[in-house]
């Protein structure tokens, strides 16, 4: 056995960085794309944002694809083979020279650097905070006359209120932690369920419920012994027991039912910070004489184009030093790429946008009930790309379509056979929205069941199994029949 030096000539698939950056922007949201853009532009000073719209852009597609000539192409997702020298490739790509041969002057003095504008406040920064559940009791604690020890107990009781408002430690718990007995405990908790709002500091629903019952002096009614006594047969709609047991008409409890479905269950719901983004499309489909035309939303993304000020740098490369000649040469390849990447990205989007409007045409004409079942494979076959490309492409990306803004995952879905096998299988959307439709439209006294469901889908051509129906009902959060029915 010996240690020896055997040269061997083999070929493998290598993922270039540039590949890798193409790779990574195709997937991103619209948002993470115009992150990326911004951390980009931080990092690379050779890559900038263009002023007008109008303005030649002097960093055009030919000149891109003479210098990127061996890119390979990010789309299809297939690393080219890595077998050029480092002299081939400098010659073949990096002639910085013959790319900025024409004069692009900007007019600035390369040897000065202007002075920042003082930096503004960013718009976060200028939003007013909401009030949360805590700071409003601590409020209404402060304005109630209580010695310093009860003020303590209630700050410790108000630290232990979640956000939907109720109380989730034990009363021993507190008084343990304050060091005072359970009963000032209990004390204090009485007056802290008397604040704003309604039902707050409750340790179970039936206690919430009592409390707002009692703040609407509706003490010693029907409504506040259903709550009491017969809350699991009021939420599974018991009525007849619930009138026998209390000794009332049915028509009494049905009347108590409602005023117990105007409570409220989370009382710290109101106080609850909820952000609402607005989603921004990726693509308009627009009808246009009879068809739709697929428009890229451009409106808000930065226009790049490479600086001119490094341009002159690098026209006069030989004038500056060694080591900014080789910073700026990888801060003008990682531009570039990130210029190409960017302008794929969009290409693709549009292609398999297109693809998606063809395949989907009944649902731009007629809405979801002509949606048609759709997989991954049939966009990529029609528009020669991978499946991985496809899954890529339509992940967090939005289309406005004249029935609203979608994702496009949102039109790949399973299909469901007809009846005897003969006609198009019809999609699953199709089939949740005719479920809830019926549901909508039944009667509440007389409420359909599943089998009695899937025996309407038949008639409309739709092989469906009850338990199908019933897997859909609960994904539209649709209750069962038993708790749907209305008595009265």
């Amino acid at each position: 056995m010996k240690l020896t030096l055997r040269p061997v000539l083999t070929q493998k698939l290598v993922m270039t960085p540039q590949l890798q950056m193409a790779i990574r922007l195709l997937q991103l949201s619209r948002q993470e794309l115009e992150q990326a853009i911004e951390e980009e532009m931080l990092e690379n000073p050779t890559m900038e944002e263009s002023e007008g719209v109008d303005e030649p852009e002097s960093d055009n597609r030919e000149e891109k694809g003479e210098l990127l000539s061996d890119v390979p192409d990010p789309i299809n997702e297939t690393p080219a083979l890595d077998e050029r020298t480092s002299d081939e490739a400098e010659d073949l790509g990096y002639k910085w020279e013959e790319y900025f041969a024409q004069d692009m002057g900007d007019g600035r003095d390369l040897g000065g650097v202007a002075a920042a504008p003082d930096e503004l406040p960013s718009y976060e920064q200028t939003l007013a905070g909401s009030t949360t559940l805590g700071d409003h009791l601590n409020w209404q604690l402060r304005m109630c006359p209580l010695a310093e020890r009860e003020m303590a107990i209630g700050e410790e009781i108000i630290g232990n209120i979640d956000d939907d408002g109720y109380l989730r430690s034990d009363l021993a718990e507190i008084a343990a932690a304050t060091g005072v007995p359970e009963a000032d405990v209990e004390h204090v908790l009485g007056i802290i369920q008397e604040f704003d709002p309604a039902g707050v500091g409750a340790r179970n629903l039936r206690e919430c419920l009592l409390i707002q019952i009692s703040q609407l002096e509706l003490d010693d009614t029907t409504v506040e012994r259903v709550v009491a006594d017969h809350l699991e047969d009021l939420e599974r709609r018991r009525y007849p027991q619930i009138a026998r047991a209390l000794k009332v008409k049915p028509e009494e409890v049905h009347q108590a039912a409602k005023v117990i479905e105007g409570l409220e269950p989370k009382p710290g719901r109101p106080f609850t910070s909820t952000q609402n983004f607005a989603i921004t499309p990726d693509v308009y489909v627009v009808p246009v004489d009879g068809e739709y035309k697929v428009l890229l939303n451009e409106e808000g993304m930065p226009r790049l184009r490479i600086s001119p000020y490094y341009r002159k740098m690098l026209a006069n490369r030989e004038q500056a030093p060694t080591d900014a000649r080789e910073y700026l040469d990888g801060k003008l390849r990682s531009a570039l790429w990130m210029i190409k990447s960017i302008d794929q990205r969009n290409r693709t989007i549009v292609r398999v946008a297109e693809s998606i409007v063809r395949f989907q045409r009944d649902f731009f004409d007629h809405g979801v009930s002509q949606l048609k079942p759709l997989i991954l494979k049939q966009v990529a076959d029609d528009i020669e790309m991978h499946e991985s490309t496809i899954s890529r492409v339509t992940t967090n990306k939005y289309m406005h379509t004249p029935h609203g803004i979608l994702e496009l995952k949102y039109f790949f879905n399973s299909g469901l056979s007809r009846v005897g096998g003969y006609g198009e299988d019809v999609s699953s959307v199709s089939v949740r929205e005719m479920i809830r439709k019926l549901v909508a439209d039944e009667d509440p006294q007389n409420p359909l069941k599943d089998q009695e469901i899937v025996q309407i889908m038949r008639g409309r051509n739709v092989a469906v199994a009850r338990r199908t129906v019933a897997k859909y009902r609960t994904e539209l959060n649709i209750p069962p029949s038993n708790r749907r029915k209305r008595p009265f």
